[in-house]
């Protein structure tokens, strides 16, 4: 019998504890950030790390950036429960600083079990981090924001990280007017 597809992350979570993925980063961490949303969601969002607030909480997510990523989602008519959110890094990095190339090499193999349990329509990369290891090298996000891509039979779409609209107002327009393709980019999937 299929396990379920709760089972079925449930066992990816497990497994980054028992092969002590990141053992520095989980050393220092309140707790494993793996994920947050509908497992039959059509639209999976894809961060760097958790940052304090995540780490707290245990969902991605939560902190400013993720209220903004509310009203991304809001200006789409979707909610959180309708998506499923995560990141690449599962263990927040010392003092929010970026994961390191190592540390994403290490959490990508669960992060693709994780895209292959929810087999979502769309994966939306937060930031250049997520969109260096799921996307070819040598794209710029600042030429391919709001562009989709489709590779290794996957549509993804990069847009900026919400966090750096916090800082650039300029930014919050360009995150909003590019979740605004969304759903036309998954009505032509």
């Amino acid at each position: 019998m299929a396990t379920s597809k709760t089972e079925q992350l449930d066992q990816i979570r497990a497994e980054i504890i028992k092969n002590n993925v990141c053992p520095d980063l989980a050393e220092q961490a309140t707790q494993l950030v793996f994920g947050d949303g509908s497992l039959d969601a059509e639209i999976v969002f894809i961060g760097e790390a958790p940052g304090k607030n995540e780490d707290i909480q245990g969902v991605p997510f939560v902190g400013a950036a993720g209220k903004f990523l509310d009203e991304m989602l809001a200006s789409i008519k979707l909610k959180r429960e309708d998506i499923y959110i995560t990141n690449i890094v599962k263990y927040r990095p010392p003092n929010n600083r970026d994961p390191l190339p190592e540390e994403k090499a290490a959490f990508l193999p669960y992060l693709q079990k994780q895209l292959a349990v929810i087999k979502p329509k769309l994966v939306v990369t937060l930031g250049r981090h997520s969109m260096d290891v799921l996307l070819p090298q040598g794209l710029q996000i600042s030429q391919v924001h709001g562009q989709p891509k489709r590779y290794q039979g996957q549509v993804y779409l990069p847009l900026f990280h919400p966090a750096a609209a916090l800082y650039n107002g300029a930014m919050r327009t360009v995150l909003i007017d590019d979740s605004a393709l969304i759903p036309a980019i998954l009505k032509k999937i």
